[in-house]
């Protein structure tokens, strides 16, 4: 087995010595770190299989919002994800192409005909490169987090490797998302779009704020109308919280979404809530009101509450290890 310091070091030699002509292999870390995550099956030393239908439909949710005009309406504002400005990725084109017919949320393709289609383009563009060249560093195939073997409807994550990237999740995708942005940013046929503008993060990577606002009625009345930390009656300025903050897993679940007064929310901001909390949201959203919430979310954000579980028992697993802080109220804290 690898260690963490072999581990960290060969993330980064991937990023330095591979060859990255487009983005598709920031897009494959981001999403078997992704995957690793909502696992609940990895254990420290154990190796981890994922479906390539997985990590297709994971590529897919991290290009859907990247598909569209970049600053403005129209399609000439689409920033290039490879450096041929002649020919744009296939994801990309394939999702252009259904985004263009006014299908908009990614949660509502699920139950689109067009579905099979895209995931279909997705999945061959991850086989015929970069689930294959990932590995490749200074022209040389290395296979340090799984084995090639392309005859094979999976990869198998190589032992501890899962648990490396569960405990180095927030380094991992920071690293991709980083040298994402600059690759995009390199390619001369994006520059005049891109220009001094700072928003490209947001663009990219940023939350989707219409699924807050579908969320904040249902939790009003899950919640009756009292803020999920302090129980205090919710007044206008009530304000959808993510349990597991979006800085710790930058995804929106359904279930993760809870209803906060502002003063605990603005308290709250990126810390884990106590355990107390913990297992009261385990109680109200994936229990009590998990049906509840899946079906009157499931149109505008991922509704599976086994992954939101995988995901918190992860982040708690985390604050644990490093004997990190919980959020208890205003004005308490409690060790992890």
């Amino acid at each position: 087995m690898k260690t963490a310091i072999e581990f960290i070091a060969y993330i980064q030699r991937m990023l330095v010595e591979g060859d990255f002509t487009a983005t598709y292999k920031y897009a494959l870390l981001h999403a078997i770190a992704d995957v690793c995550v909502e696992s609940s099956s990895v254990t420290g030393n154990s190796k981890l299989p994922i479906q390539l239908d997985v990590l297709a439909d994971k590529m897919l949710r991290l290009y859907w919002n990247q598909a569209r005009p970049f600053g403005g309406s129209s399609q000439t504002m689409q920033l290039h994800q490879n450096s041929d400005s002649q020919k744009q990725i296939a994801i990309i084109t394939a999702v252009q192409s259904i985004q263009q017919t006014g299908l908009y949320n990614i949660n509502q393709l699920y139950k689109s005909p067009h579905y099979k289609t895209v995931h279909r383009v997705a999945k061959a563009a991850l086989k015929s490169g970069p689930l294959w060249r990932l590995q490749i560093l200074a022209k040389k195939e290395e296979c340090f987090l799984y084995p090639h073997d392309k005859s094979q409807n999976h990869i198998e994550l190589n032992a501890g490797i899962a648990g490396y990237f569960r405990e180095f999740y927030h380094l991992i995708t920071y690293l991709a998302r980083a040298a994402w942005i600059d690759k995009i940013i390199s390619f001369k046929h994006n520059q005049y779009l891109v220009g001094a503008q700072a928003n490209l993060p947001e663009f990219l990577f940023g939350q989707d704020r219409k699924a807050l606002a579908y969320a904040k009625p249902l939790l009003q009345d899950i919640q009756k109308n009292t803020c999920f930390y302090c129980g205090k009656k919710l007044d206008q300025h009530a304000e959808v919280d993510h349990f597991i903050p979006f800085a710790k897993y930058a995804f929106d679940l359904g279930h993760n979404f809870v209803l906060a007064d502002r003063t605990c929310n603005n308290s709250k901001r990126d810390y884990l809530a106590s355990y107390e909390h913990k297992f009261k949201w385990e109680e109200n959203n994936l229990a009590n009101h998990a049906n509840m919430i899946s079906e009157e979310l499931a149109s505008y954000v991922e509704c599976d509450k086994e992954k939101s579980m995988s995901v918190a028992d992860w982040a708690y697993q985390i604050a644990q290890n490093s004997a990190a802080n919980l959020w208890q109220s205003k004005s308490e804290f409690r060790l992890a």
